[in-house]
C-alpha cells in the first residue's frame, strides 16, 4: 500500500510537544472534562498504522480510535469514495426518502455476516445505538421483556447500553437511574475462573435459570471477544452451549461484533471462531475507515418484527457513510485484509508471547487477529495490577506509542493496531512497551 506518512516512529519534541499543550490549555477552557483523553497528543493526521500530532511527531497507533481504522488511517479510497458521494448527496433521511448506498450496504452485511438464511438490516449512527435497536427488535420478536449481557461486557454509553455494561467506573459512576429487566451473568474468563467451556457455559446456564428464568429472557447479548473487558476469549465450547440453551428456549442470540467484527480476528466476525450462528450481529466500528455508520443485522423473520417506524433515526445510514463502508469492505476482500489480520496476529505472538514466561507482572498473552490483551498481575499472583497498567501507558504515550486500557481491573493493556501494520513497527511498539516492563522489574 501507498502511505502518505513514513511508517516509522519519529519524536522531534518531547510528548506532548508546545502545540499540543496550547491545545490542551483551550481545551480545558471549552471542552467538558467528561471526555477524557487517554493522552493529550492532539493529532493532525494520518496514513496506516502511524499518526502525526500537531508537533510533527509521528506516532505508532496501536488503538485504531478502539478498533475503527482496522484498514489504516485516512484511506485513499475511502476517502475517495466518501467525496464522490458527498458530491452528489450528503443527506435525505432514508426513512422519508431513500437512496442506493444504504441498500446496497444491506445487502453486502447479509452476505458477510455469518449464516445462510435471509436477512435483514437496519442502519444507525454508532454502535451503541445498534445494540439499542437490537434490544428493541429482540423485545418485539419475542414479546419478552428481559435482556441478557455477561460479566466484563461493554455495550455503550447510552442509558439502556450503560445498563448493560459490567464496569461500573467511570461509565455508570452517578448516571443512574437506569431501564429494569437487564441482567449480567457469569461469562467464560479461562485466566480467572479456569473452567471449560462447557463448565462455564453450564454455570452460566443455572445461573440464568435460578436468578432470572429461562421463559422470561428475550435477548442473549455478547462479544465473541471481549474488547473494553479486557480481550477476554471464552473457552472453546462455551458459545455452542449457551446458543443450544438460546434455541431451547427461543431466547434470540445476539453477537455484539462492533469491536471485534469487520476482518479485525482474522475472519469477517469474531463469532466465527467459536463455530456458532448467531440469530442477530451488531456491527460498528471498523465498518467505514473512520466514518460513522452502525447496523443490526439478522434473521429476516426477527428483523421484520418490528412495525414500520420503530427503527430508524436521522443521520441513519447517512449516504456518505455508507459509501465510506461499501469502499472499506471491497478493499477487505480484494486486498484480503483478514489474511493480514491472521499475518498481524502471527507476528504478534512471535515478539510479545513469551512475555508471561518473561516479565513477572504479565500474568497471561492472549488475542485473535489485531486484537491481543497482556494481562497484568501483581507479581507471583493473578491479582490485577493496575498501578502496572498506568505506568505502562504513561511510558508508551511520552515514547511515541499508542495502546489503550482495558479489563474490569483496569489491568489489561490492549492491543488494536491496523492490519496494515508491519512487523517493524510491530517490534518498535514492542521494544518500547518492554521498556516500560523493564522499568516494573
Amino acid at each position: 500500500m501507498d502511505f502518505s506518512i513514513p511508517q516509522e516512529r519519529k519524536l522531534v519534541t518531547d510528548l506532548p510537544g508546545p502545540r499540543s499543550l496550547a491545545l490542551q490549555e483551550r481545551r480545558e477552557r471549552a471542552v467538558s472534562r467528561g471526555a477524557g483523553t487517554l493522552a493529550s497528543i492532539y493529532m493532525e493526521r494520518g496514513s496506516g498504522a502511524i499518526l502525526e500530532d500537531v508537533d510533527g511527531n509521528r506516532l505508532i497507533d496501536l488503538g485504531c480510535g478502539i478498533g475503527v481504522t482496522t484498514i489504516g488511517h485516512a484511506n485513499a479510497e475511502v476517502a475517495e469514495a466518501a467525496a464522490e458521494q458527498a458530491r452528489k448527496l450528503t443527506h435525505t433521511l432514508f426513512t422519508v426518502t431513500p437512496y442506493e448506498p444504504y441498500v446496497r450496504l444491506a445487502e453486502r452485511l447479509a452476505e458477510i455476516t455469518p449464516g445462510d438464511f435471509e436477512k435483514r438490516s437496519i442502519l444507525v449512527n454508532s454502535g451503541a445505538e445498534a445494540v439499542e435497536n437490537a434490544v428493541k427488535i429482540v423485545r418485539r420478536h419475542t414479546g419478552r421483556r428481559v435482556i441478557l449481557s455477561l460479566d466484563h461486557a461493554f455495550h455503550g454509553r447510552t442509558n439502556l447500553t450503560m445498563a448493560m455494561t459490567y464496569r461500573p467506573w467511570p461509565e455508570r459512576a452517578g448516571m443512574g437511574p437506569f431501564p429494569g429487566d437487564l441482567y449480567s451473568v457469569p461469562v467464560s474468563y479461562p485466566f480467572k475462573d479456569g473452567l471449560s467451556g462447557p463448565e462455564a457455559a453450564a454455570r452460566t446456564i443455572d445461573y440464568i435459570r435460578t436468578h432470572i428464568g429461562a421463559e422470561e429472557v428475550a435477548g442473549l447479548f455478547v462479544e465473541p471477544i471481549q474488547g473494553d473487558g479486557g480481550i477476554v476469549i471464552p473457552a472453546e465450547g462455551y458459545f455452542a452451549a449457551l446458543k443450544a440453551f438460546c434455541e431451547e428456549h427461543g431466547i434470540v442470540f445476539v453477537a455484539d461484533e462492533i469491536q471485534a467484527g469487520i476482518a479485525r480476528t482474522g475472519a469477517w466476525y469474531s463469532i466465527e471462531h467459536h463455530g456458532v450462528v448467531p440469530d442477530l450481529v451488531t456491527t460498528a466500528k471498523g465498518i467505514a475507515g473512520g466514518f460513522p455508520i452502525a447496523a443490526v443485522t439478522g434473521r429476516a423473520d426477527i428483523m421484520d418484527a418490528v412495525q414500520p417506524g420503530g427503527v430508524g433515526g436521522t443521520f441513519g445510514g447517512n449516504p456518505v457513510s455508507a459509501a465510506a463502508a461499501l469502499k472499506t469492505l471491497e478493499i477487505i476482500e480484494r486486498d484480503d485484509f483478514i489474511a493480514e489480520a491472521q499475518r498481524v496476529e502471527r507476528a504478534l505472538r512471535a515478539r510479545i508471547g513469551d512475555w508471561a514466561e518473561r516479565y513477572p507482572v504479565v500474568g497471561e498473552v492472549r488475542g485473535k487477529g489485531a486484537m491481543f490483551g497482556v494481562e497484568l498481575v501483581r507479581p507471583g499472583t493473578r491479582e490485577p495490577n493496575p498501578e502496572a497498567l498506568t505506568a505502562i501507558l504513561r511510558h508508551a504515550t511520552a515514547h511515541g506509542v499508542i495502546p489503550l486500557d482495558a479489563g474490569s481491573w483496569d489491568s489489561v493493556l490492549r492491543l488494536l493496531p491496523s492490519v496494515v501494520i508491519s512487523e517493524a513497527l510491530i517490534d518498535d511498539a514492542a521494544g518500547v512497551l518492554e521498556q516500560a516492563l523493564d522499568a516494573l522489574g
